[in-house]
């Protein structure tokens, strides 16, 4: 599966569709995709998961560093999708303690409202 990055906006929020594998060798692209959507006004994402078949410590740490840049700017980035593959990277960093993981996007977006709210 080749590596790609997507998005739309959904109620107010920005689904980032990524697919493929993040590794050492996609993840500047993957940095640069989720970078331009913040440019563009993308503040509050949701990040499926659900085409990911593999994510490695570079990934990692794409995510972590663009999960701080959109707290500083009062923005948010939550997980959706994720198989039990990248769910086991997730719990065994300890990310889930900072990442939100929803089961689908409906939970994101309702999790969102009530946190806007």
């Amino acid at each position: 599966m080749d590596f790609a990055v997507e998005h739309r906006e959904e109620k107010g929020l920005t689904v980032v569709n990524i697919s493929g594998e993040i590794d050492v060798f996609t993840s500047p692209r993957l940095r640069e995709a989720l970078l331009d959507i913040i440019e563009n006004g993308g503040l509050h994402l949701v990040i499926d998961l659900g085409e990911v078949t593999f994510l490695d410590s570079t990934g990692l740490g794409v995510l972590v560093g663009i999960y701080h840049r959109l707290r500083a700017r009062d923005g948010s980035m939550s997980f959706m999708g994720v198989n039990d593959r990248v769910r086991r990277v997730f719990h065994v960093t300890q990310l889930t303690k900072i990442f939100v993981l929803h089961h689908s996007l409906e939970d994101a977006i309702a999790a969102h409202g009530s946190a806007t709210s």
